[in-house]
């Protein structure tokens, strides 16, 4: 039977109701529980409108709860699970939960200001940590210390149509693996008319410049040098995605007319059977199908062309600077149950969200290496409800590419850079040159002001 720890949950209306009355609000849980369990308090607990990640969520705090019983926790509900707009806000206030998460572009900021609790003595106890992936360990690591726990990742690659492609006289088996292979895959694409487009890039609320970032990786380049001071766009390599996309949108006509598109517009154009190939992580897959009426077959990915490198990116958990050793050693355990051991918990219990109707045999997430990533492609295997060979080149090609994180400065610089991208598709005389120097000078401002 559940104890009544988990019940103390806190929801954004119950904070402000107990500000209100001055009682402490929903931070830190401080202290010991009152009858000598460990408290600890953890945010993004799915809200119950999501009744079925809500109901996973309950159901493992309960086992975990009955396996532990010295350990309390106390979830809050969050939507999303880090809101911009508070967050920096909950972090200065002390409001911030002892288990809180983050994405990897938020460690250095947390660590920045004080609020991280550095998790390097306690690493000895989690006994999976060694078998995750290290550039993603790199993410929540600063000056060799390590201040958070990844829970998911991605990569960038090329999501493609299968059936567009068998249209269009092209192997859906061999995918682009160029980028000139893309521009040529495309043309052929937008040549089945009806509206099809062969190609579609994001040129809008930064997202257009988070994909320039992620195609300068793939063809060899960087956002920023390694020490992060200087822009490093103006390049041979900024040249090249900015040229590939101006004479894909005026020279081939193969990326349709309507521009300045952003996520939302692609999952319904790939969903709809009008769009060839578009950059995402696999986690569009499922929304293509969800939101969109895609349907898992038609829908394939492959690594990211040029072979030279590709974005990476996640999510994870740090520990509020006010945690204490027990309550920092006590949300360990929990992390490393329900989110890094394969076939357990919420993230991995490969078995229950098959039967809850989620996809299971995407490529991603993928966390570990060695044995432990083995037992988890195990047991995704043994469960896959969506058609795995559709990624196995996007599997097979990752391994041999640069894996990069976002730039620091990550929004702002994606601002300038949506400028970039969205004349290039906009105005059929824009100046890539003229664009890139002044995408350059406005980036060097940014990184200046640290």
């Amino acid at each position: 039977m559940r104890r009544s720890g988990f019940r103390r949950a806190c929801t954004a209306a119950t904070a402000t109701a107990l500000a209100l009355t001055g009682v402490a609000a929903c931070g830190s849980g401080g202290a010991e529980a009152t009858d000598g369990r460990t408290r600890i308090t953890v945010n993004c607990w799915p809200q119950p409108s999501a009744k079925i990640d809500h109901k996973r969520f309950d159901e493992d705090v309960q086992t975990f709860e009955e396996q532990h019983p010295d350990i309390d926790v106390v979830a809050h509900d969050a939507f999303p699970c880090q809101d911009p707009k508070t967050f920096d806000a909950k972090l200065a206030g002390g409001q911030m939960e002892d288990v809180f998460y983050t994405y990897f572009t938020d460690t250095r900021h947390v660590v920045g200001i004080n609020q991280a609790a550095d998790l390097t003595p306690y690493l000895k106890d989690l006994k999976g940590y060694q078998d995750i992936q290290q550039a993603l360990r790199d993410a929540y690591t600063v000056d060799g210390k390590v201040y958070g726990i990844p829970r998911t990742n991605y990569s960038m690659g090329l999501l493609y149509h299968r059936t567009l492609f068998k249209k269009a006289g092209l192997d859906p088996d061999k995918p682009p693996a160029t980028w000139a292979e893309v521009r040529t895959a495309a043309k052929k694409i937008a040549g089945l008319g009806g509206g099809t487009v062969g190609y579609a890039d994001y040129s809008a609320q930064n997202q257009g410049g988070w994909h320039f970032t992620a195609e300068i990786y793939s063809q060899g380049g960087n956002v920023v040098s390694t020490d992060g001071k200087k822009a490093t766009v103006d390049s041979p390599e900024g040249r090249a995605v900015l040229q590939n996309l101006k004479d894909m949108r005026w020279k081939d006509r193969s990326m349709g007319s309507k521009q300045l598109l952003i996520i939302n517009d692609t999952l319904q154009m790939m969903g709809s059977g009008k769009l060839g190939m578009y950059l995402a992580a696999p986690d569009n897959v499922p929304r293509i199908v969800k939101e969109a009426g895609g349907d898992y077959k038609d829908l394939a990915f492959a690594p990211m062309p040029g072979g030279k490198g590709t974005l990476i990116g996640g999510d994870g958990y740090m520990f509020n600077k006010k945690a204490t050793p027990a309550q920092i050693k006590a949300g360990l355990k929990w992390l490393e149950w329900t989110f890094l051991t394969p076939g357990n918990g919420y993230m991995n219990n490969y078995a229950r969200l098959a039967k809850d109707g989620s996809p299971v045999g995407l490529p991603e997430p993928r966390l570990f290496t060695g044995a432990t990533d083995a037992t988890d492609q195990k047991l995704k295997k043994k469960s896959a409800n969506v058609p795995v060979g559709n990624y196995a080149s996007f599997v097979a090609g990752n391994q041999k590419l640069d894996m990069k994180l976002e730039p620091p400065k990550a929004q702002q610089i994606y601002t300038v850079l949506d400028g970039a991208v969205s004349a290039v598709l906009t105005k059929e005389d824009a100046d890539v040159d003229r664009l890139l120097k002044d995408a350059q000078s406005k980036i060097d401002g940014i990184l200046a002001r640290g």
